[in-house]
């Protein structure tokens, strides 16, 4: 049985504590040695402060870094040189059909700057690159997400 067609799961966790004194703002811990932690609060439109992205901004920058990493993984293994890769995420944000917001929909745009003599190698990465995002292909086919509640 080769590699990859073994079940093979690996386990992460974030640790997230609301800051004293504010009522949305949360210190998150990534649980990374050489990582500094993140100050998450919602927009002052929704009661927060605005002292650091919300989920939703979140959400759409680990779309955008998981598909521009894939895709400067797969050029730089085609031996492609990346002189420069920006990557636009746009989203809508709208109520459902119950009246709570949720995300509709997300547009990523990507664009490599490569030499021009280059551009045709480039083809098979675009073929293939979208399917190595974990988070993209995560959240196009729906992520399980179990809740508890505890009190303390």
């Amino acid at each position: 049985m080769s590699q990859k067609s073994k079940n093979i799961q690996k386990e992460f966790s974030i640790n997230l504590h609301l800051v004293e004194g504010h009522q949305y703002q949360f210190k998150v811990d990534f649980e990374l040695p050489d990582v500094d932690e993140l100050f998450v609060d919602e927009p002052p439109d929704v009661g927060g402060e605005g002292k650091g992205p919300n989920a939703t901004r979140l959400l759409a920058s680990a779309i955008g870094f998981c598909l521009s990493a894939s895709l400067a993984f797969c050029l730089k293994k085609s031996r492609l040189e990346v002189k420069d890769l920006k990557t636009k995420v746009r989203g809508v944000i709208a109520r459902n059909e119950e009246g709570y917001w949720r995300i509709q929909s997300i547009q990523v745009e990507v664009t490599p700057s490569i030499e021009p003599e280059d551009a045709h190698k480039i083809e098979r990465c675009r073929e293939i690159f979208e399917r190595y995002c974990i988070v993209t292909g995560s959240v196009k086919k729906g992520i399980p997400v179990e809740v508890t509640l505890n009190f303390s």
